[in-house]
């Protein structure tokens, strides 16, 4: 276990907005992170740019403790979904009109996962991201709460919550890959493994950037 990996329990709220300030050079280290997650014959699309008629969009990483370790929500999509279904996502989806990016990430998660964004702060966000399969771009939301959420998920929606304790993510030891096959095509996509769900494309690079966030801000470089 690393060093970041080993103090990151004892971080509080504040020492993780603190992180996620100090991250330097935001757009070389989205560009690193997401190389290292994107699926093969993906051609560097999700740099963008976004068609003109892409699909605004937003999606939230939720920090919370549970049992004194940090944890971000992640959702097992329902099948019948029109974008992406069956896939890991962190919550968030297709962006209304007059809404703001985190209006829009607090009522998907809210519509996803039964949780009210009393008492949760928004803390920054990652670089955008263009999910050319569906025509989304994407803007990650980071926020954290200081209570631990009693989550109510929407059968409709999701098929399966899955609580991550950020630890896992920051472990490269849990990072595999992933056989994707869509019509005719058949490709392996880079993985993060959790219960033995593979959390892969545009939701892994997202959360790539978002632990290199934390650990290049602080004295381990990844």
């Amino acid at each position: 276990m690393t060093q970041i990996e080993m103090c990151f329990s004892e971080f509080n709220a504040q020492d993780l907005e603190g992180r996620l300030r100090r991250a330097r050079e935001p757009s070389r280290r989205a560009a690193a992170a997401r190389r290292v997650f994107a699926p093969e014959l993906s051609y560097g699309r999700h740099r963008g740019p976004a068609t003109p008629r892409f699909r605004p969009a937003a999606v939230v990483a939720l920090f919370y403790r549970q049992e004194s370790e940090w944890h971000i929500p992640l959702t097992l999509r329902a099948d019948h979904l029109d974008d992406h279904a069956g896939q890991v996502s962190l919550p968030g989806g297709a962006r209304e009109p007059g809404e703001t990016d985190e209006q829009c990430a607090m009522r998907e998660m809210d519509e996803e996962l039964g949780v009210a964004d009393n008492g949760i702060r928004v803390i920054g966000r990652l670089s955008q991201l263009f999910v050319f399969a569906s025509n989304f771009l994407v803007q990650p939301i980071v926020a954290v709460t200081d209570e631990t959420p009693d989550f109510m998920p929407n059968p409709l929606e999701v098929e399966q919550l899955l609580e991550v304790p950020v630890t896992h993510l920051l472990d490269a030891t849990n990072y595999g890959s992933h056989v994707i096959t869509n019509r005719a095509v058949t490709c392996r996509a880079p993985s993060i493994v959790y219960r033995n769900r593979h959390i892969w494309g545009a939701t892994a690079m997202m959360l790539g950037e978002l632990m290199s966030v934390l650990r290049e801000s602080g004295d381990e470089r990844p």
